[in-house]
């Protein structure tokens, strides 16, 4: 499927977004900085990818964290997974937060995060007076397994 993006001029010289492998399901993104940029534990950051996207309709990209960023350096992404629209045109940026002991140095064209195509479902709101019922009834935070 067409992704259309334009690559802003701090992108220049990064390759664009692609899968790893055959079998991936997400692509890459990089980091579009001039200069290295530390993290300071317990910080965040937002960092730039230098990608605009068009993404196609009906989809969207949910921006996922890297798992060997999470083990190694203990790096997350503050809203994850996070969602960029089949209408934003701005520039895609990676939040990054430190939650590692030490400060995190992120270097240009460093894998920061995944990208995943997906679908969107839309739906409407019906509101009704009282819901169907269901086995599971209103129970929830850890209710299910547990036997009254």
């Amino acid at each position: 499927m067409k992704i259309l993006v334009q690559r802003l001029p701090h992108a220049e010289g990064l390759p664009l977004p692609s899968y790893a492998t055959g079998g991936a399901a997400a692509m890459d993104l990089l980091a579009a900085v001039a200069a290295p940029v530390t993290i300071a534990p317990g910080a965040r950051a937002l960092l730039p990818t230098g990608l605009c996207v068009a993404l196609p309709a009906g989809h969207e990209w949910q921006i996922r964290p890297r798992s060997g960023l999470a083990l190694k350096h203990g790096i997350a992404l503050v809203n994850s997974p996070g969602t960029i629209d089949e209408d934003y045109r701005g520039e895609v940026g990676i939040i990054l937060l430190n939650t590692g002991a030490e400060p995190f140095v992120v270097e240009r064209g460093m894998r920061l995060a995944q990208a995943v195509l997906a679908p969107v479902t839309r739906g409407h709101f019906e509101e009704v007076a009282e819901l169907p019922s269901s086995t599971r009834g209103a129970g929830g935070f850890g209710s299910t397994g547990t036997r009254p």
